[in-house]
């Protein structure tokens, strides 16, 4: 059989949270032999299932089970970056290809894409403990404002926490005081596709999502890993539905509350995604967007289409 050939060494496919990116990523995955390689800055984490949205059941079509990567490849608790992120994302890449399979990058964590698609070259920032000590005693407000002073703040994450902040602190004076090192990083030739989703179903699909999941045994997650000696601060960490279930789970809100600020968290989170992909945009990278309510075969044949420039 002749493998048609294409441009393209690397399938993203995108969008916002509830979107339906990971089980169209699959199917398209079954089509083209791929293999998936997540970009999802949680799901990396194991036992964090229910919180971070792991579908497994999304990756078996027609009983197979599709490959995929950077899933499960922590402990709870660790604190990953992008920087390890860009690293196993390559060391992935280059394994998938030796195997004659196509990559399927997939997943909402735009700085994740960024730093494979732009080939941020990166370093590896070692701890600072002199510089820790110095900043553990100041708030989370003194922190924002000195981490500032180095950027702009692209992303709020960045000062959820005091941990958070004083880590991106240290990272940007090690930038400051250290010339980049040069890292060879290998060729992407990316195809990147969007998936488009109306607003209102997306709240629609998020609110949903969420009840099923805290039926489905979320607060016990929560607690499991609690049990296991993750601390509370560790899991408030992750953002979303660790910090919102954590803080019912240790008493500091009722669950009406954890239900309502974690949707609306939710919510502001997808609009943040999306801000995001505009900006790649914006940036020069064509993002193809197609429509999540197509059927998932229509939309599987659209961006093979894409891929092969063939009527197919």
């Amino acid at each position: 059989m002749t493998v048609p050939q294409t441009p393209y060494n690397l399938i993203v496919i995108t969008g916002p949270t509830a979107s339906g990116k990971t089980r169209l990523a699959a199917h398209l995955a079954h089509r083209i032999n791929g293999e998936i390689i997540s970009a999802d800055s949680r799901q990396i984490y194991k036992k964090m299932d229910l919180g971070t949205g792991k579908d497994y059941d999304d990756y078996i079509i027609n009983g197979e089970k599709i490959p995929y990567h950077l899933i499960d490849i922590r402990e709870p608790g660790y604190k990953y970056n992008v920087y390890e992120y860009q690293t196993d994302f390559f060391k992935v890449f280059e394994e998938i290809k030796k195997r004659k399979k196509f990559p399927v990058m997939c997943g909402g964590t735009g700085l994740y894409i960024q730093a494979v698609l732009d080939q941020y070259k990166m370093v590896h920032v070692p701890p600072n403990p002199q510089l820790r000590q110095r900043l553990q005693d100041k708030s989370l407000e003194e922190l924002t404002r000195i981490l500032r002073g180095f950027k702009k703040l692209h992303n709020t994450t960045d000062t959820d926490t005091k941990k958070r902040a004083i880590r991106s602190i240290e990272i940007e004076t090690y930038y400051q005081n250290h010339p980049e090192i040069e890292v060879k990083l290998p060729r992407v030739s990316p195809l990147i596709v969007g998936v488009e989703i109306d607003r209102d179903m997306r709240r629609h699909k998020i609110t949903k999502r969420l009840k099923e999941r805290l039926n489905e045994g979320m607060i016990d997650e929560v607690k499991q890993l609690i049990d296991e000696g993750i601390s509370p601060e560790d899991l408030l960490y992750y953002g979303l539905e660790y910090k919102y279930v954590t803080l019912y789970v240790i008493g500091k809100t009722t669950y009406e509350d954890m239900f309502e600020r974690l949707n609306i968290a939710i919510h502001q989170f997808a609009k943040r995604q999306m801000t995001w992909f505009r900006g790649m945009e914006r940036k020069g990278h064509k993002i193809h967007w197609i429509d999540a309510t197509n059927n998932i075969d229509e939309n599987v044949s659209l961006i093979y289409n894409m891929i092969y420039n063939s009527p197919q």
